[in-house]
């Protein structure tokens, strides 16, 4: 069994370092303590050519630090190597922190301030990163300043490590280090992204707008100028017969959550649902794209309550509006392709639970289809092809369930009374009886011990007042996110570049000649992740691929696309 003895050496380090939107990093300099010997290794690295590292990075060496993707981001840039035992105490902190109330946040100050440690404040890391920021020249004594402060997140980075030691499960600990080498492969490969179209949209998107609005707003008379004016959309739902949900004051509902999901049902109102947030939210400026055409943001690692990424949603690609992912392209020569998992959550549940009728439905190849024939609403024989209505009710009845959506809002969904709404729910638990026996156990040990746990240690900290939508759902998207954080981990070690993780799917880059073997060896490695995660029940992927010329697409965001770029056409040609 693996301990902190295992090792010869334990380093702590911390980089200071400049980081741009989209840009790789330029390290500034970095400081390093080996524990058992107390040794200290400082040095300044600008204007240094091709430094050694500071530190072994074997396997009889354990590197610790502080959110450790920003550090192994340094190392990259630097020529070294990833070292092979990587703890990440912000992982930790967040993995046992998780569901609990942090007063001080999850940074290093407020992982500190949760186990009573003294540290800097918060003001004088704002001071010291300020000056990191300003870019050099710096003179001598500022030199020292940010040297002085490194080593103080150093010193706070190795208190902190021994008030964790005694709740750190080591070796799912060091999986967990390994993702967020990872994490720094994928920042550093980037997404690559349009450049040209880019600029051209950001140039005249402010003009655009109010021509989205005269393009799209004449079909639905609801805006006045970029206003929307909301007793126009009632006006509009009630002559077109759209089933729209009223608040228990009686307003409409009108929140994005609610476009979208109408949207499904009435695909009519998409054109309004992507207007509304091009004017609302999307700030194009925002996008991170380097000056190599490469989008750069940080993936955040761990920060949702299932363990997800949780990069910016106005600065990844994988953010904003559908329609935007277009912007993504390969570069002349090389292929993109985009490989996820086939209901990814439906697998995982039917795994878990060990429920024998959910996994014959996965393994049919259309679980969607199957359920309505394991519940008789169609034949044996039927196909997509003879029963795509009754197909489409079973399929929104799965994700309702996954949703955790009761009667009423699948019904929304479906365009259908409640009564058909509750009647598919039944079937459900009635055809999937060992899994809803599953899901009942798993709420009430949550209510007993106050915690549930993935596969690999992934911890969910349960109140008193836990939602049990959230309960229901853990097991199923944490140990997904244990999956595809194995399955980038396992892709990366076979050779591919990995540009970006995206929910329950990957995003890889190769050359064009080589990318149906990197798209083969992608969905070996996904399938063998999920194995390990599944105890052998292995999930199936698919893939699309595009390759220069072409960019990517996505069926819906096509519409809106093609409506941008007409109107980005008249703007740059008057």
């Amino acid at each position: 069994m693996i301990s902190f003895e295992s090792f010869k050496e334990i380093w702590i380090a911390d980089f200071e370092f400049i980081s741009l939107p989209g840009e790789l990093p330029e390290p500034v300099c970095i400081t390093a303590k080996e524990l058992c010997s107390g040794t200290w290794r400082v040095q300044w690295l600008v204007g240094s050519q091709n430094p050694p590292p500071l530190y072994p990075t074997g396997k009889d060496t354990l590197f610790i630090a502080y959110f450790a993707s920003a550090e192994m981001g340094c190392h990259l840039q630097l020529g070294w190597d990833i070292p092979c035992n990587i703890l990440d105490l912000y992982a930790e902190f967040r993995n046992h922190t998780n569901g609990l109330p942090t007063p001080s946040g999850s940074g290093l100050l407020g992982a500190s301030a949760y186990f009573g440690i003294q540290g800097c404040t918060a003001g004088e890391k704002t001071e010291m990163r300020d000056l990191v920021l300003r870019g050099g020249p710096w003179t001598p004594e500022e030199q020292l300043s940010i040297l002085t402060y490194c080593m103080s997140d150093v010193e706070a980075c190795e208190r902190l490590f021994y008030a964790m030691e005694g709740i750190i499960d080591l070796p799912r600990a060091l999986m967990r280090g390994r993702y967020m080498g990872a994490v720094a492969w994928m920042e550093r490969n980037g997404v690559p992204i349009d450049r040209k179209t880019h600029r051209a949209l950001v140039k005249h998107f402010d003009p655009m707008k109010a021509m989205l609005v005269d393009d799209i707003d004449r079909n639905f008379g609801v805006y006045e100028g970029t206003t929307f004016k909301v007793n126009r959309w009632i006006q509009w739902v009630n002559e077109h017969g759209v089933s729209w949900p009223l608040l228990d004051t009686g307003y409409p509902s009108l929140d994005d959550e609610t476009f979208r999901e109408l949207a499904t049902i009435y695909p009519e109102i998409a054109p309004i649902k992507d207007l509304r947030y091009v004017l609302g939210q999307m700030k194009l400026n925002d996008l991170a794209v380097g000056s190599d055409g490469r989008n750069r943001c940080l993936l955040s690692p761990f920060r949702s309550v299932t363990g997800r990424n949780q990069p910016s949603s106005t600065k990844y690609i994988f953010g904003p509006a559908i329609w935007l992912r277009n912007l993504i392209q390969p570069e002349p020569g090389k292929g993109v392709a985009y490989v996820d998992y086939a209901q990814q959550e439906f697998g995982i549940a039917a795994a878990l639970s060990g429920d024998f009728y959910m996994l014959d439905a996965y393994r049919s190849g259309d679980p969607y289809l199957m359920f309505a024939i394991q519940a008789g609403a169609v034949p044996e024989d039927a196909t997509k092809q003879t029963h795509p209505h009754e197909r489409e009710l079973f399929k929104q009845c799965t994700l309702a369930v996954q949703y955790g959506m009761g009667a009423h809002s699948l019904s929304r969904r479906i365009g259908e009374p409640t009564a058909v709404a509750q009647n598919l729910l039944d079937l459900h638990r009635k055809t999937y009886a060992a899994f809803w026996k599953w899901s009942d156990s798993v709420v009430t040990y949550a209510a007993l011990h106050n915690k549930i746990w993935t596969r690999f240690g992934w911890y969910y900290h349960v109140s008193d007042n836990f939602r049990e939508r959230t309960v229901r759902n853990f097991l199923m998207q944490a140990n997904g996110a244990e999956i595809l954080r194995l399955a980038c981990c396992r892709a990366l070690d076979a050779g591919i570049k990995v540009c970006a993780p995206v929910h329950d799917a990957i995003l890889i880059e190769a050359p064009a000649d080589k990318l149906s073997s990197a798209i083969a060896t992608t969905q070996r490695e996904m399938g063998e992740a999920s194995k390990i995660v599944l105890d052998g029940f292995e999930l199936r992927t698919d893939a699309d691929q595009w390759v220069y010329p072409d960019r990517y697409s996505d069926p819906r965001g096509t519409d809106m696309w093609k409506r941008v770029m007409a109107l980005l056409a008249r703007c740059e040609h008057g």
